[in-house]
């Protein structure tokens, strides 16, 4: 016996330049079950074309409801070679990180399919608790794994902003990968190091608890960090997992670039994914 099986997803995103910055390097696709944050490195001419051609490079995903790991390191690959063609000043380039998550499923369930490269990252708020699913890859990290500084001393340490994997980067892509079977319920945030940078993760969990509609809490989060100082590129994502009866009806998302644009779209965009639970 068979059950089909719906979920929808409802999701907001923020962008902002930040308010020490004339230029935002930062790129995100939100689209179908596709939700990734691209920051780009490299400065004017490298750092903005970087997240931008990782971000298409990825884009061809969102035709699919269900996404198998395979195909996004396919996509992972392409947009490496991508970041890696850009032309740059001497001396100078480009690369981006890149984190997020697609759906996909395991035994006719659906997953979250995490995945990772760099310091920004994705966190999951479950039962009223939020959770770092990503890993940083930067140096500071490094050096609390091997306990030489505390979580609290790496928010401030002069090296905090440098990146141990990137895309674009001499070696090849090795991202990160997590499954996480999606729940009825489950906030996923994915952004920028323009938000962890400026909000700690007490604060960023109490948003994403009191404001229910998730543009609203992604607009809210970028709003915050840019009181709080914004000296960086801010980007969030906010996805909500709903789970339905039926399919639901999807309503027009904007076009998921969102890297520059100061118009705000505050209509939540809506997805269904459907399975088969055996």
């Amino acid at each position: 016996m068979s059950v089909e099986v719906s979920l929808g997803l409802l999701w907001g995103a923020s962008t902002h330049q930040g308010a020490r910055r004339t230029l935002n390097e930062d790129s995100y696709l939100a689209s179908g079950s596709v939700f990734f944050v691209a920051d780009g490195m490299g400065g004017h001419d490298a750092g903005e074309v970087a997240s931008a051609a990782a971000v298409e490079a990825l884009r061809p995903l969102v035709g699919s409801d269900v996404i198998g790991a395979d195909a996004v390191r396919c996509r992972l690959r392409q947009a490496h070679d991508a970041v890696r063609a850009i032309e740059t000043a001497p001396g100078r380039g480009a690369g981006t990180t890149l984190t997020g998550v697609v759906l996909t499923e395991q035994g006719g369930e659906p997953y979250w399919l995490v995945v990772n490269l760099g310091d920004s990252r994705t966190y999951r708020l479950a039962d009223g608790e939020l959770e770092q699913v990503s890993v940083d890859h930067s140096e500071v990290q490094e050096l609390v794994d091997a306990g030489q500084i505390t979580r609290a001393q790496a928010a401030t340490h002069p090296r905090r902003h440098v990146v141990t994997r990137a895309l674009g980067a001499p070696e090849d892509p090795d991202g990160d990968f997590w499954l996480l079977p999606v729940h009825t319920g489950d906030r996923l945030m994915v952004c920028s190091d323009g938000l962890t940078g400026e909000l700690a993760d007490e604060r960023i969990e109490h948003l994403l608890l009191t404001e229910p509609d998730p543009q609203v809490a992604a607009d809210r989060l970028v709003r915050e960090a840019l009181v709080a100082g914004g000296r960086d590129n801010i980007t969030v994502i906010v996805v909500d997992a709903t789970g339905l009866t039926g399919a639901l009806e999807s309503t027009a998302p904007r076009d998921g670039r969102g890297r520059h644009e100061d118009d705000e779209d505050t209509v939540p965009r809506r997805s269904p994914w459907k399975g088969t639970m055996s």
